[in-house]
């Protein structure tokens, strides 16, 4: 039976960067695909480049959809979630930290009907990774372990911006988060679902600040938070 992928990619001030975006998701289809790209109230050309490129129809941009003003990615992602109609369901960023040229590593297991989600961790495996920031690293490693010990998973990166679910899996959830509390408001929904969940290894092209990375300390504590929030008392 054929099967139908989604791709939904949250936007928000990326116009350096999603043109060569789209381009590599357009280039590494594996199944039928349809892509989703919600802007997020971006102020600086995101908008004007997206539109053109809906319009002229130079890769296969299935939907478009525009918040007037910025929301989080979360939001973005309720709000792609809302329109996709694949099978299975990747979440994109479109800074190019991953790598669409994974998409095949990524769904393997779903295809092969050994998961109903896979996350991406950049801490498994010998892929390629870029040398950031220690205090990242280790609040990404503090999170994982917190989360871990409520959901009781043995995950090792649950802040991972490439996750891939069934269809049936992901739209069972009400995603609630606005920002990056999705991350641990996922991890928490998934686990009481008792569905099968796998990690496979993947490459990480982060990015610096100057480069316009995102996610700061506040985002941090505000992860402790809903770890706390979705495992507890949800």
């Amino acid at each position: 039976m054929p099967v139908k992928l989604s791709v939904i990619i949250p936007v928000y001030n990326e116009s350096n960067t999603i043109d060569e975006l789209l381009n590599k998701v357009t280039e590494n289809y594996i199944v039928d695909t349809e892509i989703i790209v919600i802007d997020d109230g971006s102020n600086d050309g995101s908008n004007k480049k997206l539109k053109e490129i809906f319009k002229k129809k130079k890769i296969p941009l299935e939907q478009l959809i525009v918040h007037k003003r910025n929301q989080g990615k979360g939001a973005a992602i309720r709000s792609g979630i809302s329109v996709c109609t694949g099978d299975i369901i990747i979440i994109q960023d479109a800074d190019l930290e991953y790598d669409p040229s994974e998409y095949n590593k990524l769904i393997s297991p779903l295809l092969n009907d050994k998961a109903d989600v896979v996350y991406g961790s950049r801490f498994v495996g010998a892929n390629e990774s870029r040398v950031l920031y220690f205090w990242h690293r280790l609040g990404n490693s503090f999170l994982t372990f917190l989360s871990n010990m409520f959901t009781n998973l043995n995950l090792t990166d649950i802040e991972t911006g490439y996750k891939a679910f069934r269809k049936e899996i992901i739209k069972k959830i009400t995603i609630e988060e606005k920002r990056f509390g999705i991350e641990p408001e996922i991890t928490a929904k998934i686990a009481k679902l008792n569905c099968r969940i796998f990690e496979v290894g993947i490459s990480y092209y982060g990015r610096t600040y100057e480069q316009g990375k995102k996610i700061d300390w506040k985002d941090g504590i505000s992860a402790v938070r809903c770890i706390i929030k979705y495992n507890i008392f949800r």
